[in-house]
């Protein structure tokens, strides 16, 4: 059966509507303009345009997907991130708004330079650890020209998608990749080199937490990505105790959080005493979502 654009919309929305899908409009649309290769304006002016019966049926096949859980960037492929597009599939976690905050702030601070730190002449060193799609590192190359980026993370098939996002956003000559467990394959890997920033948007939700979060998450996102263990701060204190050693005189810490940390993760940078100038940055619906932190002299 041939329909207009108008009318697959309709239906293509009902049927995730009844699929309990949180955005089924915008889901609708998504998916078609990807099956065309639209923009939402083509989409709009060419409503009435009658489509063929086979591209109906490909159309409701993306519709049934995307019905059944998979997350719709999972299917078109790719999520917008700081203006960027990325490439994302089922082995790195998608960029979410909230990680915008974490990125920002890291520009605020690198453009109006460190405390007590002269700006290098070779750029500002920064390590992203726990990279995934590569969102935080690449983003900070293309908005940021003084920056030089190592981004680590535990899985190979991640750092494919990181490097490929790299190429993509033109900024491969100034990021280098290398597989770590956090810090654990870095020492070897880096010769000693200390970073003049450490960012990360580590696994933080609590363990028993993730079999309730909407199926889209924990049935499709990278279980490594998300789990943080029984109180969820499990990454936090490997990375409060071996950052030291990695920042360079006055560096910077910079972690995203849980609405909820804030007071634990302020109480274990504490417990180290190797940290100064704590700072909770609140994201843009006004939940604490960024802890930053300066090594101490």
């Amino acid at each position: 059966m041939s329909l207009i654009i108008k009318e697959l919309l309709q239906i293509g929305e009902s049927a995730l509507q009844k699929a309990g899908c949180m955005d089924p409009k915008i889901d609708a649309e998504i998916l078609l303009c990807h099956m065309l290769a639209f923009n939402k304006t083509q989409l709009f002016i060419k409503s009435p345009t009658l489509l063929d019966e086979k591209s109906c049926e490909e159309y409701f096949k993306l519709i049934d997907i995307r019905a059944g859980g998979m997350p719709v960037q999972y299917i078109t492929g790719v999520q917008e991130f700081m203006g960027i597009p990325f490439k994302v599939n089922e082995n790195v976690l998608i960029p979410r708004q909230d990680t915008e905050t974490l990125v920002e702030d890291v520009i605020a601070m690198l453009q109006k330079g460190l405390k007590n730190v002269k700006k290098p002449s070779g750029g500002f060193q920064v390590l992203d650890l726990c990279c995934g799609s590569g969102a935080i590192g690449v983003s900070l190359c293309k908005h940021v020209n003084n920056v030089k980026v190592t981004a680590a993370d535990i899985s190979k098939k991640a750092l494919e998608v990181a490097k490929e996002n790299a190429q993509r956003a033109g900024v491969e000559k100034r990021i280098r990749f290398a597989e770590s467990d956090l810090f654990g394959s870095l020492r070897k890997g880096l010769g000693g080199s200390k970073f003049h920033l450490i960012v990360s948007n580590p696994p933080y939700i609590e363990s028993s937490v993730i079999p309730t979060l909407q199926r889209e998450v924990a049935l499709h996102e990278p279980m490594l990505a998300l789990d943080g263990g029984e109180d969820g701060l499990d990454f936090y204190r490997r990375i409060f105790t071996d950052a030291p050693s990695y920042l360079k005189k006055n560096g910077m810490l910079f972690l995203e959080m849980g609405h909820n940390q804030a007071a634990a993760l302020t109480a274990l940078a504490s417990e180290t005493g190797k940290f100064e100038d704590i700072r909770i940055i609140k994201d843009l619906a006004g939940l604490d979502r960024v802890f930053e932190c300066r090594l101490a002299n």
